[in-house]
């Protein structure tokens, strides 16, 4: 597989917690004809949530995959290291709501899931949410513009001060 077939495709990983809401969403995949990498847990067994959450977030970030899952027994654990990548923007998501909004305000390009505390379809809504919509851009690309500046001086140790003020109707 080359890497823009790769890029193309929906990377998922799962730990023991997530393993039976991970095969619903494969299913649901499959059914929709959307491609997808699966480097997640293939049993209930004990898993550390880390290493799949790793190979997943760096996908993302290096630009491997466009997209990605992650789902542990609350999604928490997931969305922890996966926002340690840069230009990773890992959203846990609990509702419909939340899922359709962390694409159209934050970009976010993987979905953290709880499998052991959002039901199966509750799930499979959020994950339809989060894939049929579209970022706005917009007003959210200076938000998204400040998280990819933190990004960058943060990992250097550096004492960031943000480009954009934080009251713009106020002078400083």
């Amino acid at each position: 597989m080359n890497r823009a077939n790769a890029s193309q495709r929906i990377w998922i990983g799962n730990d023991h917690g997530g393993y039976e809401l991970k095969r619903k969403i494969t299913a649901f995949l499959e059914e929709r004809g959307l491609a997808f990498v699966d480097v997640g847990s293939n049993s209930g067994d004990i898993a550390r949530y880390p290493h799949y959450a790793v190979r997943v977030a760096k996908a993302v970030s290096v630009g491997d995959a466009q997209r990605g899952i992650l789902i542990c027994s609350t999604g928490i654990g997931m969305s922890i290291i996966a926002n340690k990548f840069e230009r990773v923007r890992a959203a846990l998501c609990t509702s419909t709501y939340m899922g359709r909004l962390t694409r159209a305000h934050n970009n976010s390009n993987i979905l953290c899931l709880g499998g052991k505390i959002t039901g199966e379809f509750e799930a499979l809504d959020i994950l339809e949410a989060w894939l049929s919509t579209d970022y706005d851009g917009g007003r959210h690309d200076i938000s998204l513009g400040l998280i990819a500046e933190a990004e960058e001086n943060l990992s250097e140790d550096s004492d960031w001060q943000p480009s954009e003020p934080f009251f713009r109707d106020r002078a400083p």
